[in-house]
């Protein structure tokens, strides 16, 4: 049997989905846009120079795109963050690598993290995109062994073209997301 690809489902999705939703075109149905990785580095720069330059690193090698340096919006004095200073890096993934990426969460990543049982439906918000915390980066294949020593979580951000929860919902399930068994069913 074969294995479909994220990027086949999806281009599945308007036969399974065009009866639930009534779609008439096969352009109605919802399609991802993209995914953005955001990692925050916060006030730990102050201490280590080169931790943005070693997430970012790691980002690269997780997403296969260098990530890019997002600067604090305000100063605040009680974090003694100035203006400007690096605080996060972002990564944005569209076309060839985002369905790269997605075969990696799903199929590898997921799998690896620790007590795992699911995404909650929840975390589809009302304009149908789905956002995961990751706590550990360690639980992508490409970190080695000798990156322990500076483990840090991100946030995945998964954008579709959904209008609403119900149809972002319906899309990720298709997608093949792990999410959480209901209760009862």
């Amino acid at each position: 049997m074969k294995h479909s690809t994220v990027k086949e489902k999806e281009t599945m999705a308007f036969e399974k989905l065009k009866n639930v939703f009534s779609y008439k075109n096969a352009m109605a149905t919802p399609k991802m846009t993209k995914v953005v990785l955001n990692v925050g580095t916060g006030t730990a720069v102050k201490k280590d120079k080169n931790k943005n330059d070693a997430i970012s690193l790691r980002l690269a090698k997780i997403t296969g795109q260098k990530g890019a340096f997002r600067g604090a919006k305000q100063s605040i004095a009680s974090f003694k963050i100035r203006q400007g200073d690096p605080i996060g890096v972002v990564v944005t993934l569209r076309g060839k690598r985002m369905y790269a990426f997605l075969e990696k969460l799903i199929n590898v990543a997921l799998p690896r993290t620790k007590d795992f049982r699911g995404i909650s439906r929840g975390a589809v918000d009302n304009i149908g995109n789905l956002t995961l915390g990751i706590k550990e980066h360690t639980i992508f294949p490409e970190t080695a062994d000798e990156d322990i020593k500076d483990v840090f979580g991100l946030s995945i951000t998964l954008v579709s073209s959904a209008k609403n929860k119900k149809e972002g919902t319906a899309l990720f399930e298709l997608l093949g997301i792990p999410f959480k068994k209901e209760e009862g069913k």
